[in-house]
């Protein structure tokens, strides 16, 4: 909330998003919300958790939205948005300022892979770097959710490999040779594992049985079952790891 005000305050004009291909600046985004600093609360903002945010991801999930509205999460809260971040990178450098100078305290933050392309991981890192979001009292999760059926009815891909190849083989090419993304090798220095993000709670056909299809093969429109996803994560993870060792660089572990 300080933030957002302090923001709308400082850099009111300050283009933060394309509304259907016209620039917006930030005072404009609010004025389409009907709203000044002046009406902005913390209740309004709706974005602390509480007993159901524990159960139902999709309440979870909403609480990710200042006052309910997707595009306040865009402008503030994402790392790969037109203005690749800044405001996310701010928020967090004032968290972890407080976080030092109260000392004994640590934060362990997630940031999204989603494995929807290839070039995420490298955007991540250049924006981890850029804005130097770096503190001795934070590290890094990344946590990925489980979209596939999202991605495939979208024809953004044909089977499951594509998400596991998006994932972890910019992960095992930096391994291999640090210097074809030096900032992604960085910036995987303070990653310290991996977690597995959906709605627990929905019905599935958990089936695990020599018969089901390899990952290449699953090209169905609905999502693996979670101990897929989870057991291919595992696999590539030992790999990885064991590779990462060899090399003499960190390893993550898998706390979904």
């Amino acid at each position: 909330l300080r933030f957002i005000k302090k923001t709308l305050k400082n850099h009111a004009d300050e283009v933060v998003t394309l509304h259907k291909g016209t620039p917006m600046t930030l005072k404009a985004v609010f004025q389409s919300m009907n709203l000044s600093t002046y009406d902005l609360t913390v209740d309004m903002l709706d974005v602390h958790a509480d007993r159901n945010t524990f159960h139902r991801f999709d309440k979870f999930n909403a609480k990710y939205n200042p006052i309910g509205e997707s595009r306040l999460r865009e402008v503030f809260l994402k790392t790969d948005n037109y203005m690749n971040g800044k405001y996310f990178a701010r928020i967090i450098k004032e968290v972890a300022s407080d976080l030092e100078e109260s000392k004994y305290q640590n934060a362990e933050l997630r940031l999204s892979i989603y494995g929807k392309s290839p070039t995420e991981w490298a955007k991540l890192a250049k924006w981890a770097v850029q804005y130097n979001v770096y503190s001795d009292n934070v590290r890094w999760l990344i946590q990925i959710p489980r979209l596939y059926d999202i991605f495939k009815s979208n024809q953004l891909m044909k089977n499951f490999q594509e998400i596991l190849n998006n994932i972890f083989l910019p992960l095992f090419e930096v391994t291999n040779d640090p210097s074809c993304n030096p900032e992604l090798h960085k910036f995987l220095t303070h990653v310290v594992g991996f977690d597995s993000v959906d709605d627990e709670s929905k019905p599935e056909n958990p089936m695990m049985d020599a018969d089901v299809k390899s990952p290449e093969e699953w090209d169905d429109e609905e999502n693996p079952p979670y101990a897929y996803y989870l057991y291919y994560m595992y696999a590539n993870m030992v790999t990885l790891n064991h590779f990462r060792e060899e090399q003499g660089l960190n390893t993550f572990v898998l706390r979904p």
